[in-house]
């Protein structure tokens, strides 16, 4: 009973954390706050309070894989059957995502084995520019260092998802996220929409689940919701404090895998991090710049699709921006997909 209270109270410290980050936040006009918030409240709380007992703060990820389902499900109910009139340009940028995938590999070993002085290993699998999980899973197999690989990765989402609203602000001019006012509503929901959301989050856990795909727990639930809103079965106006709910819970949950790291170490993380991103996001707007010629597609959303996020991330950032979150699904799916593939490849073949 006691280890409960104890858990709950826990919980209730990071929630309340990432709820006081993301308002700082948001009264500043940062992009997306209420993800970017809360991740850096969470994420300094973890640090702190792991130095002085040695002990990770509880956060139960079921918790946070609902969310992401949740996050999942609003943007299935954007999903709009024009959509599909996309297939033919996504051939090409699909394409493109090959020859992307295989030069930011090949950039950022360079980095990682020259200046981060990693192994061969773990600087193969810090280079991946995608696939956090599968990333520190085959690195361990392989003989990596899986600290290291799960900084390293940890830091290149981080560092993506705060850098590409924050060159759209300054781009643009204009905030991006609850700040800027974004919504998914086109009317004001009703019970119908919050329960329609209540039976699809299961439901696309289980399909995800069950069929095995890739970040299941996002991608089922957007699957079923954009099939099921498609065909006209279904029409969801997906409420604006449910997204900002997701986002805080999602951030909280990625701040607190910073507990067993030292300062010394992520800042060493980081450094090498922003050089990482930095070179790998040229290399995704040199793509999205070529590519915005070739299709008939805007280069805020190529460049988001490029962009070596985390797919729920990045999945935010679109909806933020206004652009179709479902095709920056696509292809981040894709890109992580092949990434494993080629390291999975690349690790049978020693």
């Amino acid at each position: 009973m006691e280890d409960k209270v104890a858990k709950a109270r826990q919980l209730a410290l990071i929630l309340g954390s990432g709820l006081l980050g993301a308002l700082v936040a948001r009264a500043l006009g940062l992009p997306i706050p209420f993800l970017l918030g809360s991740l850096t409240a969470t994420a300094i709380l973890s640090l702190t309070t792991y130095s002085r007992t040695q002990k990770r703060l509880w956060f139960p990820q079921a918790l946070r894989r609902m969310f992401m389902a949740t996050i999942g499900t609003m943007i299935g109910t954007s999903f709009h059957p024009d959509a599909l009139s996309q297939a033919p340009n996504l051939v090409i940028s699909l394409a493109a995502m090959v020859l992307f995938v295989v030069l930011a590999q090949w950039v950022n070993y360079g980095l990682f084995r020259r200046v981060g002085k990693y192994d061969p290993v773990t600087a193969r699998y810090a280079a991946m520019p995608g696939g956090l999980i599968e990333a520190v899973t085959l690195g361990e197999k392989a003989g990596g260092d899986v600290e290291t690989l799960s900084i390293q990765h940890f830091v290149r989402i981080i560092l993506v998802i705060i850098s590409v609203p924050m060159i759209f602000l300054v781009f643009n001019g204009a905030a991006v996220g609850s700040a800027a006012g974004q919504t998914l509503e086109h009317r004001l929901p009703d019970w119908t929409d919050w329960g329609l959301i209540a039976l699809l989050v299961p439901a696309g856990i289980a399909l995800g689940s069950g069929l095995k795909l890739p970040a299941g727990h996002l991608i089922g639930p957007l699957f079923l919701t954009a099939t099921l809103q498609g065909f006209g079965v279904i029409d969801i106006q997906g409420p604006s404090i449910l997204l900002s709910l997701s986002q805080l819970v999602v951030g909280a949950g990625l701040g607190t895998n910073f507990a067993r790291s030292t300062p010394k170490r992520l800042l060493a993380a980081f450094g090498l991090g922003v050089i990482s991103v930095s070179a790998t996001l040229a290399i995704a707007a040199l793509f999205a710049l070529v590519l915005s010629h070739l299709v008939p597609l805007p280069f805020a959303l190529l460049l988001i699709s490029f962009a070596p996020g985390g797919v729920t991330e990045m999945s935010l950032v679109a909806l933020s921006l206004g652009v179709n979150p479902v095709l920056v699904t696509l292809h981040h799916l894709f890109r992580i997909v092949l990434t494993v593939s080629i390291a999975s490849f690349l690790a049978k073949r020693g």
